[in-house]
């Protein structure tokens, strides 16, 4: 039976109520559930949105409901398809047997929307779409594959260190698709049928929008699921990272040296195992003894400080027993309670739970903010775990098949509500993970913990697209990727320096990496914890890799310096319009066809078209100029070639190929 009710279309049939409404420009959101009631739970859809007069008609036949340009019709057996005013874009896969769908196959038993009861009550829902010939779809996150297009990939909707699930795909078809659930599961977008899959959720929800252009897509997009803020000047300079500054003095020495060279640092970065145990949040005094006086040195440089915090809490730490008598900590259905075991017998506090949210930030607040730490790194912030045993976790908010994806979304907020209650303004932090809509914490997103390889490189240009156009444009990687990278390797270098150059036209410019061999003698010997014991990598600052290396890498600051009044205006449009710093070739030149097909060039901000060098050895390569009104200039020789055309262009080692529009 269709009602019309507040504005949404209801249809109640046998055991499962739907109901699709308005929800923004041009854009429905649409859930179902075979519970007595909606959850209310509106996960990703945090905006308040204007609203919207749709046009719903019910006939004999089924009924529609129109929302500007999205418009979606329902058959009488509850089939939906999806429109594009009138082009048809989606349509539910349906191959089972039912009188009023004549002309489906009733053999195979196959529905469209599929729920499968599991112990406890919840169901593992699978919704299915026919495939669309043609169509490529972009956006989703991070993954480790060499790929942009993601039609023909099944996709894991879990959160990895260096996997980051954000389930929103963008479709040459003209429209976005937001799969509004923080359950585990999966997303398969295949040549015949599209699934997404739920390992366990009470109700589907998602959300369909329609545009023109791609930017109206992500504007769209962004303007349900929110913005990032303004990303000021203070932090579009360079920032200074290794594994890992075990004491004061050596921050301090290697900020003075970058003083005496004339190069600013916008931020420099304390990393882990400054603390005596994990869940300690507080440095270890016999290393830094004095932070406030550390932070006000580097204050007077200019220079912000930003320190790593892990969701992890040691059993041994001064915080255990107060957090598990609170019960602030993630939970597991079976064996024991441990959730992490890197150098210690952990487990990693709830950010689902306010509490536990407001417990880890009141401790940082004393043992970090009040010396003068000016940003926090939120690693580890899928968060990691020893096993990604889903179903045997248990968190605030519920199972862990049921929401562990959007753990690093309350993970970012509890920092990003804690600083904001401070008064702090125009902040930043680093985190390896978020979710849909993580972008309004403030955060930065990094696409974890890569290998030191030309591989690497050229899927961080993929990611970082990608990113953009799932609505995060606060993005970075480590320069020179971080797993491995021998400082004595001049193919490593050479990496080093193509990544360097890479990273001065992506969001955040930032240099960090293990660096091997690991010959760095311990500080502590014979102890198991404090800032002590850890290893340190290899000296990882400009001036590490000789001579030449330094040159170039300095020639590349003065570079990126020079962009930071640009890179202002790029952030302030992406404050406004959700739009990426890093743009696909698509996104700036949706009516060229060849531009859908680029993966391994883009656009940063409007104005420069980047062409990364991604292979060892490689002095030039082929890039695409698109047409434009007047001539793309090539910025370091000042040459002018006219659009619509590939052409060869030259990449000395000191420099990648980059044109202004």
């Amino acid at each position: 039976m269709f009602i019309e009710e507040n504005g949404a279309l209801i249809l109640k049939k046998g055991y499962e109520t739907l109901k699709i409404e308005p929800w923004g420009t041009d854009s429905l959101r649409v859930r179902a559930t075979v519970e007595p009631d909606f959850t209310g739970n509106v996960w990703g859809l945090t905006e308040k949105v204007a609203p919207c007069n749709a046009k719903i008609q019910i006939a004999e036949n089924g009924a529609s409901i129109a929302n500007g340009k999205a418009k979606i019709c329902i058959s009488n057996n509850g089939i939906l398809t999806l429109y594009k005013e009138d082009k048809l874009v989606l349509r539910e896969y349906h191959r089972h047997y039912d009188t009023s769908a004549t002309k489906e196959s009733v053999c195979l038993k196959i529905v469209n929307r599929e729920y499968k009861g599991l112990t406890g009550g919840d169901y593992k829902f699978t919704l299915r779409f026919y495939g669309n010939d043609g169509e490529k779809l972009y956006g989703m996150g991070t993954y480790q594959m060499p790929y942009l297009d993601m039609k023909g990939c099944t996709l894991e909707l879990c959160q990895r260190n260096s996997q980051i699930s954000i389930p929103f795909a963008l479709s040459s078809l003209g429209y976005g698709f937001l799969w509004n659930n923080p359950a585990t599961g999966r997303a398969v977008f295949g040549k015949n049928i599209t699934e997404w899959v739920a390992d366990s959720t009470k109700e589907m929800d998602y959300w369909f929008t329609c545009a023109d252009t791609p930017a109206e897509i992500v504007r769209n997009y962004t303007s349900v699921v929110g913005r990032a803020p303004v990303l000021t000047k203070d932090y579009l300079g360079f920032w200074q990272c290794k594994l890992r500054y075990r004491t004061q003095e050596e921050i301090l020495d290697v900020a003075r040296r970058y003083k005496a060279m004339g190069i600013h640092l916008d931020v420099i970065v304390i990393d882990f195992f400054h603390w005596m145990r994990q869940g300690d949040w507080a440095f270890d005094p016999e290393y830094w003894p004095d932070p406030k006086a550390m932070c006000d040195e580097l204050h007077e440089m200019g220079t912000k400080v930003m320190v790593s915090v892990w969701p992890s809490v040691d059993k041994k730490c001064n915080n255990f027993y107060a957090m598990k008598e609170q019960g602030l900590l993630v939970r597991t259905d079976r064996g024991s309670d441990e959730t992490y075991d890197y150098n210690g017998d952990c487990i990693t506090f709830d950010a689902t739970n306010p509490a536990a949210r407001k417990f880890v930030w009141d401790v940082c607040k004393k043992n970090y903010a009040d010396y003068g730490i000016d940003m926090f790194w939120l690693d580890n912030s899928e968060p990691d775990y020893a096993a990604y045993d889903f179903n045997n976790l248990r968190y605030y908010l519920g199972p862990g098949t049921s929401c562990s994806n959007i753990y690093p979304r309350y993970y970012g907020q509890a920092f990003y509500e804690g600083m904001k209650e401070m008064g702090r303004k125009n902040f930043v932090n680093l985190e390896r993970c978020t979710w849909v809509g993580g972008q309004k914490n403030a955060t930065v997103i990094w696409n974890g913990d890569i290998q030191s390889t030309f591989e690497c490189l050229e899927d961080s240009v993929c990611q970082g697209l990608s990113m953009g156009l799932a609505g995060i444009p606060w993005w970075t990687t480590d320069i020179g990727g971080f797993m491995g990278g021998n400082t004595d390797d001049p193919e490593f270098i050479e990496l080093l320096e193509r990544w360097f150059e890479f990273a001065v036209f992506s969001p955040i410019f930032r240099l960090h990496g293990e660096r091997v061999p690991h010959d760095v003698p311990n500080l502590a010997e014979g102890i198991d914890y404090g800032g002590g014991f850890m290893f340190t990598g290899r000296p990882n600052e400009i001036w590490s890799y000789g001579e030449e290396a330094q040159k170039i890498m300095e020639k590349n600051i003065r570079l990126r310096e020079s962009l930071v009044p640009y890179i202002e205006g790029v952030m302030k449009e992406a404050s406004e319009t959700g739009a990426p710093a890093m743009r696909t070739m698509f996104f700036e030149f949706p009516e060229d066809c060849t531009c859908w097909d680029l993966k391994d060039q883009y656009m940063f901000g409007s104005e420069y078209l980047v062409a990364p060098i991604l292979h060892l050895g490689e002095k030039s390569r082929k890039v695409y100029l698109p047409q434009i009104d007047g001539m793309w200039t090539n910025i370091h020789t000042g040459e002018k070639t006219a659009g619509g055309q590939w052409i060869t262009a030259e990449a000395p080692i000191d420099q990648i190929p980059v044109f202004k529009r």
